[in-house]
């Protein structure tokens, strides 16, 4: 038996990776990556940082990206839940300027590998959300930038009230509430 599945998007690269969570009396055991068995299901990747944001609900954060040293990352929720958004800024991509969103939780314990040239968002839709993520390459904040996340020509159907969440309420921080539009972005490239 597989310990992985990749299953594909329309974004090119963009994989929903579906894990084996053993669960028995004593609680549970995920195995969440091995090299190996990535490379059994076409992913070829070598990762060299791990990170960990913990949110409370309604804390929005991106989509952010590299542009230079472009970062893949395989995300998955460890506690609550989140909406991630993921927008393909890759120019040459035949999803450019399109969006993926998907809702992700603890519970269903599935993951994303997001890739490179793309922005990253997400959104915290429980009290308490903790997300953790592998990127291909290191954090530079001299390239990093993004897209602001309700950009009207990208149109994300963030389910905010669904969640009961307000936009008045989201939280953002002072660098996500000043990303440029899309068309912004595309202009400066």
């Amino acid at each position: 038996m597989d310990k992985f599945s990749k299953i594909t998007t329309f974004i090119e690269g963009l994989y929903l990776i579906e894990i084996i969570n053993f669960k028995d009396q004593r609680g549970n055991f995920t195995e969440v990556y091995n090299k190996k068995e990535f490379k059994n299901i076409g992913l070829k990747l070598d990762f060299v940082q791990d990170n960990h944001i913990k949110s409370k609900k309604g804390v929005l954060r991106g989509l952010h990206l590299q542009t230079e040293h472009p970062q893949g990352k395989l995300a998955r929720v460890i506690k609550g839940i989140f909406y991630d958004v993921i927008v393909d800024l890759r120019e040459d991509s035949k999803s450019y300027g399109e969006y993926y969103g998907i809702i992700l939780s603890e519970e269903e314990g599935k993951m994303l590998y997001i890739p490179e040239g793309c922005a990253h968002g997400l959104i915290a839709l429980s009290d308490e959300a903790e997300f953790m993520y592998k990127t291909t390459d290191y954090y530079y904040p001299e390239y990093a930038t993004g897209i602001i996340w309700n950009d009207r020509d990208l149109a994300i159907d963030w389910p905010l009230e669904e969640y009961g969440i307000k936009e008045g309420e989201i939280i953002l921080s002072d660098k996500d509430k000043n990303l440029p539009t899309l068309k912004e972005y595309k202009a400066n490239d």
